[in-house]
This record gives structure tokens, sequence and C-alpha cells, in this order.
């Protein structure tokens, strides 16, 4: 009976440790996609309920684009986007430990988009201000 209780005791907290690692990644993201003279910004607002991420993205121009098959496992992270005219983008990447950076790579399936990788950091968020 010890045996069995140890055994589930080190579950418990080996799940417990796992779930640790991810930090929350609500909130908003920012990166640059493609680099150089021919790259563009993109934001990233993300929610995370537990292992489920939704959320969209931005570019500087036209509107957010909805994140679909989103999920957070440990320090990986992984979401789809369907952008105008069809073309789905999968973004697969790395959580730092400290959950202030994320690496992605991006590829559309169709090959009609250009993959790449890119690195997002966490936004600032801003105080409000003194009274």
């Amino acid at each position: 009976m010890k045996k069995l209780l140890y055994a589930c005791t080190a579950l418990v907290m080996a799940l417990t440790t796992a779930t640790a690692l991810a930090a929350d990644l609500t909130g908003t993201w920012t990166g640059e996609m493609g680099g150089g003279n021919g790259g563009f910004q993109l934001s990233f607002t993300f929610k995370q309920d537990g292992a489920k991420l939704t959320g969209t993205v931005q570019a500087a121009q036209g509107d957010p684009v909805a994140i679909s098959e989103g999920k957070i496992d440990g320090d990986k992270i992984s979401f789809k986007v369907v952008i105008q005219g069809g073309t789905t983008i999968t973004h697969d990447g790395t959580i730092n430990a400290a959950g202030d950076e994320i690496k992605l790579t991006t590829k559309s399936e169709g090959g009609q988009f250009p993959g790449g990788e890119m690195t997002l950091k966490r936004a600032k968020t801003q105080s409000p201000p003194a009274n």
C-alpha cells in the first residue's frame, strides 16, 4: 500500500512540475517575420487556458487573424493561422525557460507561403499613470 501511495505522489509531483514549467502565455507578443528590408512586424495576442491556446495575429496593416488548433505542451507551442485566400500557416515553437521568449518556425501546408523562423518577445505591459 505504501508503494502505491509513493507512486501516486511521485506521479502528481511530476505532472505538477511539467505544468509549472509552462509559463502562462496570455498577453501580447511581438516579432518580425522575414527580417531585413523585406521583413514585417507581427503582433500575437494569446489567451492560454491550460494546454489550450487561442488568440489572434495582427500585421501592421489588415485585420487580426484568428489562431486555431493552438496548444501548449510543456515548453512546446503550436497553432495554425488561415490567411486570406485560404492558405494555412502552421507555427511550431519552443518557449524559453523564463517564459518571455518564443522561437517559432512557420510553414504553409501547400507551400504558397515561404516558411521561416521568428522570435517572439513578450510585450511590456505599461503601468497605469500615477495620480
